[in-house]
């Protein structure tokens, strides 16, 4: 069996690289609908409304996995992160969410 070890540390590394430096720096919209750019929602959904629980959860889950350090500055919101963190930890690949 391989050793992943290394490719999760790469996808660690390249993930702490793009994280703003401050939550407070998550200046995001909390509510209505927004439109993701293409790089970003490539694979179905672009439109999310974010009134909506699952859609929600679903544009975080997008963002964090697919995002650079701009796109998480401009599309997550701090207060809805820390709300959302309990669930959407989850549901995020485990290299997203390691220290």
């Amino acid at each position: 069996m391989r050793d992943l070890s290394g490719v999760s540390e790469l996808r660690r590394e390249r993930y702490a690289r793009q994280q703003p430096a401050e939550l407070a720096e998550l200046a995001g919209p909390a509510h209505g609908t927004v439109t993701l750019p293409v790089h970003l929602a490539w694979s179905g959904l672009t439109r999310f409304d974010l009134d909506q629980p699952r859609l929600r959860m679903s544009y975080y889950r997008i963002i964090l996995a697919e995002g650079m350090h701009d796109d998480l500055v401009h599309y997550l919101n701090h207060s809805l992160l820390i709300s959302l963190w309990p669930v959407l930890r989850t549901l995020i690949n485990r290299d997203l969410r390691a220290p």
